[in-house]
């Protein structure tokens, strides 16, 4: 079947989940930049997500560009990814509002694992669909980037028990790595022009 719904449906859910973290953010009523100062925990938790969120949707649409069609089973591993995106603003609010206290950030780092596997799980099926010869399963390779990500991840919770600053350090660096584009799908698809 064609991709086309699950890319619009899948654009406008990204699009909420951000509009949604920014409705968190709550104006102060004092005009002093004092009052900002109270603030930082929850936007540096907005800007630490709001890198995220766009991430996911950089990459995510790389790699339905890459995909020809989708499955059933395609549909429903996105939604998985789309579960776990959604759970962002939550715990964003959380920790931002809790200023990083161990428990938020541990939670903080469950979602964005959750997140890791469940793209890693869309990535795989598309894959299985188009073959492991195909122009997917090429680009995307052996996804060491994604694999040692996921185990910064899974330090950075165990890390939080001890200092959630360590966690949350982990999870920016992470968020660096990717921050530079993947150009793995780019690279790939330009090959195919040439």
């Amino acid at each position: 079947m064609g991709k086309g719904r699950l890319e619009a449906f899948s654009d406008g859910v990204i699009a909420i989940i951000i509009t949604i973290m920014v409705l968190e953010l709550k104006v102060p009523h004092d005009a002093s930049l004092e009052a900002l100062k109270h603030l930082l925990p929850v936007i540096i938790s907005y800007i630490i997500s709001f890198v995220y969120i766009g991430i996911y949707w950089n990459n995510h649409h790389h790699m339905l560009h890459a995909a020809k069609s989708i499955t059933g089973i395609t549909l429903w591993a996105n939604l998985h990814l789309l579960f776990w995106l959604s759970l962002v603003p939550f715990v964003t609010a959380w920790m931002g509002e809790n200023h990083f206290a161990k428990w938020p950030v541990i939670c903080y780092g469950v979602v964005l694992i959750m997140n890791a596997i469940a793209y890693t799980i869309l990535a795989k099926q598309l894959i299985r669909h188009h073959g492991e010869n195909s122009l997917l399963a090429h680009a995307i390779g052996s996804d060491t980037k994604g694999k040692i990500s996921t185990g910064i991840y899974a330090a950075a919770i165990a890390l939080s028990f001890v200092n959630p600053w360590i966690g949350v350090s982990l999870y920016v660096l992470v968020a660096c790595i990717w921050f530079i584009p993947d150009r793995r799908i780019e690279r790939t698809m330009g090959s195919e022009d040439n």
